[in-house]
């Protein structure tokens, strides 16, 4: 069987869904991953994996109609020409243009993958009200015959049926996440010393760089060993991201410790005791997350949809209200205060992720769910219900 998969971004065919590739292929399907980028060493990767490596024009954020409808044609040319029994799409172009493109053939079985509704359909474009109604109508078009479709957390249908994008039938599916390798993202014990806090996120207002950085100037002052690392990559083409100038203030003003951004975060996340993500972006569920928790780490997160679903308060992590500089200083003391807190909630993290969130067990509930794994439909291929969670207090 040949199964096409459509991305945004290249690296993470790799990242996000290397496992799952490698477990379709172990299955004896041929795959075909797409995404915009050149990246030589992706398709490489992909090829190692057993895979096909496809580019794609697409401009990410952009919302040109003529480069979309380049994107669409070129979906079109793909399906026709490589005719996959299944399409899996991911974010949000590939999902609207793929399931679009898809419709207009009879074979393919179209799934979406929504990792989170995005900038779109979060607080920061209330005032583009006449974009989001677009954006809807367009996810409605492309998901209306989708076989099912895939959600990181609860709060995600609800917004679905919100916006008009889905109909309460719909075969709306809670997953894990994107799971998370735990044997290479192994447990690592939380090193002594002064506590350090580290946060990975694409350098966005939305994903609470500022209040990240406001709470770690505060409590350098106090905590004067404390350190708070930053890791991610700058995103100017977006309309939230923060300005290399900032970046370079906050730098020399020693409040934080900037990494570039990596393509191997482990070492980084084995020197840190707390990881801290203030987002208020419109998320599905984080990976960086899971990878915090499967190294042996305690969480500071919002209490919001998608942030909050990996979270089992005072156990593994901390929540705090968005935007919320205030909170999040004192959620970040506490650990400074108490050294021991970290290693008690990082080994709940691990126990957590090891329950919950191995990709191992993500991938079989994905594949049995599109039906190429070898059997039925999975007694957990169920539609997600209001409220319902992965099922560990």
């Amino acid at each position: 069987m040949k199964i096409l998969i459509l991305s945004s971004f290249a690296f993470s065919l790799i990242n996000f869904r290397g496992k799952l590739i490698e477990a379709m292929v172990d299955a004896g399907h041929e795959v075909v991953a797409c995404a915009p980028d050149d990246d030589p060493e992706v398709a490489r990767q992909l090829a190692a994996l057993g895979a096909r490596y496809c580019r794609t024009p697409m401009s990410r954020t952009g919302s040109n109609p003529l480069a979309d409808l380049r994107t669409l044609a070129h979906y079109i040319g793909i399906i026709r020409r490589e005719r996959p029994a299944v399409v899996l799409a991911y974010t949000q172009k590939p999902i609207i243009y793929g399931g679009i493109a898809a419709r207009l053939f009879r074979g393919p079985r179209f799934y979406a993958l929504m990792s989170g509704l995005g900038y779109v359909f979060s607080p920061a474009s209330d005032h583009r009200p006449v974009l989001r109604a677009i954006v809807a109508r367009l996810y409605r078009l492309a998901v209306a015959r989708a076989r099912a479709i895939f959600v990181f957390n609860a709060d995600d249908r609800r917004e679905l049926l919100a916006h008009g994008i889905v109909r309460p039938t719909a075969p709306v599916i809670q997953v894990a996440g994107s799971g998370v390798d735990l044997s290479h993202f192994a447990a690592v014990p939380v090193p002594e010393g002064p506590a350090s806090f580290l946060m990975i996120a694409r350098l966005m207002r939305d994903k609470g760089v500022h209040e990240y950085a406001q709470a770690a100037r505060r409590l350098k002052r106090r905590y004067p060993g404390a350190r708070f690392g930053l890791l991610g990559r700058l995103d100017t083409e977006n309309p939230t991201g923060i300005s290399e100038r900032l970046l370079a203030q906050w730098t020399a003003d020693q409040v934080i410790d900037y990494f570039p951004e990596t393509r191997d975060v482990r070492p980084l996340l084995a020197a840190s005791t707390v990881f801290v993500l203030p987002s208020y972006y419109r998320e599905g569920l984080p990976r960086t997350l899971l990878e915090a928790m499967a190294v042996g780490r305690a969480l500071i997160t919002t209490d919001l949809p998608g942030c909050r679903e990996p979270v089992r308060l005072g156990r593994n992590g901390l929540l705090v209200p968005p935007r919320d500089v205030d909170a999040l200083c004192d959620a970040m003391e506490e650990f400074l205060r108490d050294p021991s807190l970290a290693a008690a909630m990082g080994e709940a993290s691990r126990y957590l992720a090891e329950e919950i969130f191995d990709v191992r067990k993500v991938n079989r509930q994905l594949m049995q769910v599109m039906e190429i794994d070898g059997s039925v439909r999975s007694e957990h291929a169920e539609p997600v219900r209001p409220g319902a969670g992965y099922g560990v207090a």
